[in-house]
This record gives C-alpha cells, sequence and structure tokens, in this order.
C-alpha cells in the first residue's frame, strides 16, 4: 500500500512534538511491514525510511499529490477533501465551528463522544526510542511534563501538590521565567524548571522520577505525557478530564480535581508497582497496536466505508474555559 501522510509541521521532532512523532513512529512502522510511506511536511524535514515532500502552503493539497498513492492519512481536518481515499486524524480539541469529515479518527474514546464520533485510535510509543526502565533506580522527585505555557496545563496546580506533598517538582517543559504568556515568575526553588526538551535527555528525568503530576483544566485529548511516563514506571496524579479515565485506570495512578486528594496520593507514590506501570503501556500503548488500527481503517475506507455513520460536530462547548480546580 502507498500511504501519502500529510502534516503542517516539521519532521522529524527535535524536542517535544506529539503528533510529529506519533506520524514518525506510523510510518517507521508501516514501512517495517512492507508499505511504501511519503511525507507531505514543512520544508526543512527529513526522514531516512521514507519520501519526503515539502508542502507548499500557495497550492491546494490536491495539486501536491504525488501519483501512486492509494490513501492519504491527513494530520488534521480536511473535511473538503475528495480526490483519493483518505482518514483524518484529530489531535487536538478544535472550536466549535471547526468542520470534520466522516472518516475523522480521535485519539480517544472520550475525544471521539464529544465529538458525536465512533472511530478513535490511542496514541503510542515506540520502544526503541526509551529504553528499558531501571525499576530499582533511586527516585528523587516528581514530574511535570508539557507545555507550562500553557495555563490550561495547570503547572501552578502541579507545583502547589508537590509542593504541599514535601516533594521536589521537575517542569519538563517550561521556564522559571516566562514572559511569552504575559509575566510569570515562580520563586519556588523546590521545583526545578528544565526547559522545552526531548530524546534521551528528557527520558533520564522520567527514569528517576517518583510520579507524573498532571492536573490539567481542560478534556485532554489524550495526553502522551500520560503513557511516557507510566512506562518508565511513573504513577499519574492527574484530574479525571477527557482521556485520563481512559489511560490512567486502577493501579496506574489517581485522579481527583481536588490538589488535596492529591497531595495525599503523591505522598504514597513508592507503593506503586512500577513494573505493572511499565507493562501495561507495553499492553495497550506502543506502536504496533497503533499500526494495525490505522491499517484496518485504511482498509475499511478503501473499500468505500464510513469510519463513522456521520460527519462529527462537537456536541458541547464549555460554558469556562478551565474545567475546575479546588484546593
Amino acid at each position: 500500500m502507498n500511504v501519502l501522510i500529510v502534516c503542517e509541521s516539521k519532521i522529524p521532532a527535535l524536542l517535544y512534538g506529539g503528533t510529529e512523532r506519533m506520524i514518525w513512529w506510523l510510518g517507521k512502522e508501516l514501512v517495517a511491514l512492507g508499505h511504501s510511506i511519503t511525507y507531505l511536511v514543512d520544508s526543512g524535514s527529513e526522514c531516512p525510511f521514507a519520501k519526503v515532500i515539502y508542502r507548499d502552503n500557495s497550492l491546494p493539497i490536491e495539486e501536491q499529490i504525488p501519483d501512486g498513492i492509494d490513501i492519504v492519512h491527513f494530520l488534521y481536518p480536511a473535511p473538503d477533501f475528495d480526490k483519493l481515499p483518505n482518514i483524518q486524524t484529530i489531535q487536538g480539541n478544535y472550536g466549535k465551528d471547526a468542520r470534520f469529515s466522516n472518516n475523522s479518527v480521535f485519539v480517544s474514546n472520550n475525544h471521539a463522544q464529544r465529538h458525536n464520533a465512533s472511530a478513535f485510535v490511542y496514541n503510542c510509543l515506540d520502544p526503541d526510542e526509551f529504553g528499558m526502565p531501571d525499576f530499582q533506580a533511586k527516585r528523587n522527585s516528581f514530574h511535570f511534563l508539557g507545555k507550562a505555557a500553557w495555563r490550561l496545563k495547570n503547572v501552578r496546580g502541579a507545583i502547589d501538590v508537590a509542593t504541599r506533598a514535601g516533594e521536589k517538582l521537575d517542569v519538563l517543559g517550561g521556564s522559571r521565567l516566562n514572559l511569552k504568556m504575559g509575566f510569570r515568575f515562580t520563586p519556588n526553588l523546590n521545583v526545578r524548571f528544565r526547559g522545552m526538551i526531548g530524546g534521551e535527555k528528557k527520558n533520564a528525568y522520567l527514569r528517576t522520577s517518583k510520579g507524573l503530576i498532571f492536573p490539567v483544566m481542560w478534556h485532554e485529548p489524550f495526553g502522551i505525557a500520560l503513557i511516557e511516563s507510566l512506562y518508565f514506571g511513573c504513577p499519574v496524579f492527574g484530574t479525571p478530564y477527557g482521556s485520563l479515565p481512559e489511560i490512567v485506570i486502577e493501579g496506574m495512578g489517581v485522579l481527583s480535581n481536588s490538589a488535596s486528594d492529591l497531595v495525599e496520593a503523591v505522598k504514597h507514590a513508592d507503593d506503586y508497582d512500577r513494573k505493572a506501570c511499565h507493562e501495561y503501556v507495553c499492553d495497550h500503548f506502543l506502536v504496533g497496536s497503533m499500526t494495525r488500527q490505522y491499517l484496518d481503517m485504511y482498509e475499511r475506507v478503501l473499500n468505500g466505508e464510513h469510519l463513522n455513520t456521520e460527519k462529527p460536530r462537537l456536541l458541547a462547548v464549555e460554558e469556562d474555559r478551565f474545567l475546575p480546580w479546588t484546593n
């Protein structure tokens, strides 16, 4: 099968880049299974295992598709595209006016249900990029993983939980002084800001972390930080929003929108079976599983089937931008 993957960014991801890493791992696995992959992505991209074409934003996508493509896999909504069979993975939360095709694929059951849809595929990890955790390693602090400048991610809540529990916190994805979202400065020296990091540098922090503190105040579509942390044996202490209840099942952490509840929970982080957290991810969230599901969807679409019975649409708009978070 000749698959064209279309993304509005550059590959490979040098730091975090959730969507970029998903399509990299997906393409790599598809090639290993004998399929041919072409990426239509931003200039400056490169890939050793697939052909890369640079997007030209001055031209319609329809005019940039090479000959011989069987199916197009978009990583964003493209509701009017009908030149070739296609699916469209929706990674984020879009507004009330967003339009989606019948072949939209969401990244969790909650994400799909909030858009009156049924098709979803969980994101994944490629274990080749993470190595094996050391379950006997000394664990000295907790971590927050995400774009700390984005208030919906609630790094302030994570800092509050760690501080009240008497624990240190590594913020992976932010800086102590942030001027991009207005003047924000965090004087708490119990918190160490590690900046936007990726690859082995990030993995090193996760290997020695007691757990992930992730009190998001929105409906998280998936949350790659969750499975990355669990892979390294880190239980998750977060809020019960979006996909989190699907991913953070019993034995994998605690979910509450109360800081006080999470303060008490992180005090017992060492009670969790870290190997069980790792094995849970290996059983459910590795690239092979994701790729098999996408291949099944490719076949369904090529056979003329729609992945959703009707065009998805956002069912409800949150009246408040931030979901509840209490002390």
